[in-house]
């Protein structure tokens, strides 16, 4: 079930064997990287449009492949701008969604598109965020205006947009994961950056995320401060509030008091998902994981049955939950962990935030 060369991928130190295994993927990061390097100099230069729209955006992205929290984050910042009088729409491109659907996932109120058509992460927006709209598509510039004719928004939010250069932004957020850090430090193929660290410049600040213990994050905030000393970071964690069944339901965290529990996943880091059920007083007594991003089969589901018949429960992200709806799930005792993004300096980072909307 585990993907071993996924593994291998965003481990921080390889041994003389893994490094071997990877070596053909090198040349094959050479011209990736003349690629990523040549495509902001050509923005930033004016050789390639940058477009603005009259209302602030929010970037909200990373500089690796895999989960850094982008969409808890996207989910957490629309709540807290809104509580403080500021409505926003949710601008996505819409990973794995079907082509020439769209592009208003929801309109606040209405979920307009299914998984297939809106992709996980928008469907899961939908799904949890209400008086937010939600769209799609390639072209955020003309979903912004579109935005703006529809809806009385005061900005933006740009999800996974650090690498989205046609769109000008009044705040770039970038999101580390604490525990993967940048991996050996190597761009794709060869390893998990999207882009050279250099690059970090172009961002106005920083979240660890996954950073419940402030030492372990002190060798990335070095990192961080080198590279771009005066953007401020700021520290994140992920907090269980409940489980949400296969209707659609919330249920309290103690519904899993005393029993069983799978944890089955496919995300980037299995082991903190594991971790955070723990955490929550959980008996977990197996682990099944598939690759990240992880396309659920009808031979999935009848492999992760023979492998659950001694179990309570079955317990996955709501990402994963969203993938597995495509299933007949009936015989399977399915619920998701329903987590929310907190920051640790929640106060300054507002001010931060807030700055944008004060030009």
């Amino acid at each position: 079930m585990t993907c071993r060369f996924d593994q291998i991928l965003y481990k921080k130190e390889k041994s003389l064997g893994e490094k071997i295994l990877l070596s053909p993927l090198l040349l094959a990061s050479l011209p990736y990287e003349w690629a990523v390097r040549v495509r902001p100099f050509l923005f930033s230069h004016g050789l390639f449009e940058t477009k603005k729209l009259p209302r602030p955006v929010i970037s909200i992205g990373n500089i690796t492949v895999g989960g850094t929290g982008k969409t808890p984050l996207v989910m957490a910042l629309s709540r807290g701008l809104m509580e403080r009088g500021i409505p926003t729409a949710i601008l996505s491109r819409g990973y794995r969604g079907k082509k020439g659907a769209g592009p208003l996932v929801s309109d606040g109120q209405k979920i307009l598109l299914s998984p297939e058509d809106a992709g996980d992460e928008p469907f899961l927006m939908a799904q949890t965020l209400k008086g937010i709209p939600i769209f799609i598509g390639k072209d955020r510039f003309k979903n912004g205006q579109i935005a703006l004719q529809q809806f009385q928004v005061r900005g933006f939010l740009l999800d996974d947009g650090f690498q989205h250069l046609p769109l000008h932004r009044g705040l770039n957020i970038v999101l580390v994961d604490s525990n993967i850090g940048f991996g050996d430090g190597h761009l794709l193929p060869r390893g998990i950056l999207r882009e050279p660290l250099s690059h970090l410049k172009r961002a106005d600040l920083f979240i660890l995320t996954k950073a419940e213990d402030p030492k372990t994050s002190q060798p990335l905030e070095s990192i961080l401060r080198q590279i771009h000393p005066s953007s401020p970071i700021f520290h994140s964690h992920y907090e269980p509030t409940g489980m949400v069944s296969t209707d659609g339901k919330l249920h309290p965290l103690h519904l899993l008091k005393g029993e069983k529990v799978v944890a089955l996943s496919g995300i980037a880091n299995p082991t903190y998902f594991s971790s955070l059920l723990r955490g929550s007083k959980t008996a977990v007594v197996e682990e099944i994981i598939f690759p990240d991003h992880h396309l659920y089969t009808v031979k999935d589901l009848t492999s992760i049955l023979e492998k659950v018949k001694e179990a309570d429960l079955v317990v996955t992200t709501e990402k994963d939950m969203v993938k597995l709806s495509r299933l007949s799930l009936d015989p399977l005792p399915l619920l998701a962990l329903r987590i929310e993004m907190k920051i640790r300096e929640e106060e300054e980072f507002y001010k931060k935030v807030m700055e944008v909307f004060e030009l």
